[in-house]
């Protein structure tokens, strides 16, 4: 068994997770990433564009959107919702957890920096 692995949907606190936030710009991706950090809430994060399509107020939206993966541990997740909720730009931002299986040395680096 690999640690940080997720076995049968089951959650820990120590299970290594990614948290899936959009954001409109880059720009506010790269705060939110870099309040994370100063936090200790997360270890790192990628941010990349993506073209978003959805419902809003009745019609169809097409915007392009930027994509923050904060890599952290399950026990910071609600910090973390806490936290983006304070600073990000959109009324009703998307903050989402993924469980996720890593190698061992990857996942004893983010145990370590968050």
């Amino acid at each position: 068994m690999v640690p940080g692995s997720n076995p049968g949907g089951r959650t820990t606190m120590n299970n290594l997770i990614f948290i899936y936030i959009t954001n409109p710009s880059k720009k506010e991706a790269k705060k939110i990433a870099k309040h994370l950090l100063g936090k200790k809430l997360i270890a790192c994060a990628n941010i990349f564009s993506v073209d978003s399509l959805y419902h809003w107020k009745n019609k169809i939206a097409d915007e392009r959107e930027h994509i923050l993966i904060a890599k952290t541990l399950s026990k910071n997740f609600e910090k973390i919702k806490k936290e983006v909720e304070k600073i990000h730009s959109y009324s009703i931002p998307c903050i989402t957890k993924i469980p996720v299986e890593s190698n061992n040395k990857y996942f004893k680096w983010i145990k370590k920096e968050c």
